[in-house]
């Protein structure tokens, strides 16, 4: 029994030194996760990158679901050093992290608005979440009963829209975007859908998107996204503010319950589809792959995510004050996240 000990108890430390050698082998951030925090946080990585001794830290858009996925498979250098997210880590995901002795530290970096936008040159659309959500739903309530989706012109829904085809380009379901979109139009505009409940109109219906053409699904990619709308004017895409906002010149907004997408209106809580934005951190992973600690620490800086920071120029709408102070000393901490 003593000799069986000792040989668990050396290949236990043998095993241990692999992990913290792989580890170390590594001298670049690696940095995973959601096409929406991406330009943000290869912006803080160019600032980092040229502040520090550092390599520029490696920064891939995956998608949030991606991105978590991957962020969680465990400890070591094959593995994500941090994972960006355009909505909370799940419970599940959680369980995952911890289940592969990954402790995950939740870092939120500010707001940002998801925006229903098309060419300049398209229509000016002003709708509901209602409207939207009778839009893309794969089910709608008629006459009583629930129905594949009839609606083929956005004017069919309301004679005031459009009198063109429902074409929207929007995420994939591992988009981080998706997820919000669902959330705050979808299930919000189900709600308000006359008769819905009575249908059998709830739950997992509420947030199915139907798949007869009518809504594309256009990867992780929102630069692409752009371009599409640009050759396609009648088109509409969805996607977070920051993109709307550095494309300003090509693409326009449509106005939500009659409020524009703008930096004001989404940091004041009056245009209606609004988010946060997080990063996960690898509390394992601090201390072992160098410059973790400093990335960190620019990245949630006054003249990184502050009022006047140079994110704000980017299109992130920053947290008040007191929050930004509450998730420093979190992050500072490394306290890990628990839900």
């Amino acid at each position: 029994m003593k000799i069986k000990s000792f040989v668990s108890a050396v290949a236990l430390v043998a095993a241990s030194t692999v992990v913290a050698g792989t580890a170390e082998a590594r001298d670049q951030i690696q940095i995973v996760g959601s096409s929406t925090v991406f330009p943000f946080a290869t912006a803080v990585a160019e600032q980092f990158g040229q502040k520090t001794s550092h390599k520029t830290p490696v920064v891939e858009s995956t998608g949030s679901g991606g991105g978590i996925k991957l962020f969680c498979e465990g400890v070591g250098e094959g593995t994500p050093d941090i994972t960006n997210a355009s909505r909370r880590m799940k419970k599940s995901e959680l369980e995952t992290c911890q289940a592969n002795g990954v402790t995950p530290v939740e870092v939120t970096v500010g707001f940002d608005g998801i925006v229903l936008a098309d060419a300049k040159s398209g229509a000016d659309l002003n709708v509901s979440r209602e409207q939207i959500f009778l839009a893309l739903a794969k089910e709608v309530p008629v006459d009583g009963k629930l129905v594949a989706n009839p609606y083929k012109n956005w004017s069919d829904i309301d004679p005031s829209l459009p009198a063109e085809k429902i074409e929207v380009l929007g995420p994939p379901p591992t988009s981080g975007t998706r997820d919000a979109f669902e959330e705050l139009v979808m299930e919000h505009g189900c709600e308000q859908v006359p008769g819905a409940a009575d249908a059998g109109l709830e739950g997992d219906k509420c947030t199915a998107i139907r798949e007869d053409g009518a809504y594309v699904e256009a990867g992780e990619n929102d630069n692409l996204i752009v371009q599409k709308l640009e050759a396609n004017p009648k088109a509409f895409g969805i996607f977070g503010f920051s993109f709307l906002d550095q494309n300003a010149d090509k693409i326009k907004g449509a106005k939500i319950n009659g409020i524009s997408p703008t930096f004001e209106a989404i940091a004041d809580g009056e245009y209606p589809v609004s988010r946060s934005l997080f990063f996960y951190v690898k509390k394992e992973h601090v201390g072992v792959i160098p410059g973790i600690e400093e990335y960190v620490a620019e990245f949630t800086s006054e003249g990184t995510w502050g009022d006047e920071g140079y994110l704000a120029d980017k299109g992130l709408i920053p947290l008040p004050d007191e929050k930004r102070e509450e998730v420093s000393e979190t992050t500072k901490n490394l306290t890990p996240l628990s839900l």
